[in-house]
């Protein structure tokens, strides 16, 4: 069953807004939480908060007025390229909000089941053809990642420490509609778009196209989201994953397919990370027998649809 009433942070970020619309069809009441000064439009929002993670005070004032019954916790530095610009700023948004968040839920809403959502990049480098499972050890590569195990650790102390009902969150690769550009498929498709659209050169720039992702759509992970909700298991770890590795290099091979024009690939240095993770794919096992959640939408449709999004778009 749906819990009653759903604190969201990160509302207004990718996805937050598939979320929030996918509780509030499912009866929820969702406050939301956010940097922003106001609710993002068109998001069925009951209540909205503005709120900096990052200050304990007002977040402990967020969740004492809200008395949610279960927290989602998607607010953060999101990109494990911007991380290594700014790792101060990462840590911050990542490990001092999950802290904060917890301290508050401890204080005023110690029953609210709280999905904190972490990443399977925390996993770090994986050997070829093998899947991360839960008990595989973190081992990061990057600040993002690195933010993402603390937060998990600190998530994990808070629920043996305090007991709290926490489900930790690691959660692979995912795409979709809405995803903004700085994001390997919605930059892929941006620029298709606009060769097509005579915008652009006909010259399609990538970072290292070479590494081995387990990608899901961002619509079945707010699925897996919900199903945790109702049907995980306090104080466990979840990855939510497909559990099947895809190149990048046949990620780009599919949109080309979908493409209108002809258009050359050339390297980008601008969009390396100085340090990346060569394959890394999970093991959605456990998520899989305690909820019964599967990955079900096929890679080429996600990809048709962040295409099909971009043309109709004149960024």
């Amino acid at each position: 069953m749906t819990p009653d009433t759903v604190l969201v942070t990160g509302v207004a970020g990718f996805v937050g807004r598939h979320l929030v619309r996918v509780l509030a069809e499912s009866g929820a009441c969702v406050v939301g939480l956010g940097l922003e000064p106001g609710p993002p439009p068109g998001v069925p929002l009951a209540v909205w908060h503005t709120a900096d993670l990052r200050e304990p005070e007002p977040v402990a004032r967020v969740v004492a007025e809200a008395q949610p019954d279960a927290i989602v916790h998607l607010a953060g530095q999101s990109s494990a390229g911007r991380s290594f610009q700014d790792p101060l700023g990462t840590f911050q948004a990542n490990v001092l909000g999950t802290w904060n968040l917890l301290e508050a839920v401890r204080r005023s809403a110690p029953k609210a089941r709280v999905l904190v959502v972490g990443s399977g990049e925390a996993y770090g480098p994986q050997p070829d053809g093998s899947r991360a499972r839960e008990d595989t050890p973190f081992a990061p590569v990057s600040p993002y990642a690195l933010s993402k195990a603390a937060a998990d650790a600190i998530a994990d102390a808070c629920a043996r420490g305090h007991g709290l009902d926490i489900v930790r969150v690691r959660a692979f690769s995912h795409t979709g509609p809405g995803q903004a550009p700085g994001f390997v498929v919605p930059d892929l498709a941006r620029q298709i778009a606009g060769i097509e659209a005579g915008r652009m050169e006909p010259v399609l720039r990538a970072g290292d196209l070479e590494v081995t992702r387990d990608l899901s759509d961002v619509r079945d992970v707010v699925r897996a989201y919900l199903a945790l909700l109702e049907r995980g298991r306090g104080g466990a770890a979840y990855n939510v994953c497909r559990g099947e590795g895809v190149r990048l290099t046949e990620v780009l091979r599919g949109l080309t397919a979908l493409a209108r024009v002809a258009f050359r690939v050339e390297s980008d240095a601008a969009r390396l990370r100085p340090a990346d993770v060569p394959w890394l794919v999970g093991d959605p096992g456990r998520i899989v027998r305690d909820t019964a959640w599967r990955a079900e939408i096929p890679l080429d449709r996600t990809l048709a649809d962040v295409l099909e999004e971009w043309r109709g778009s004149r960024g």
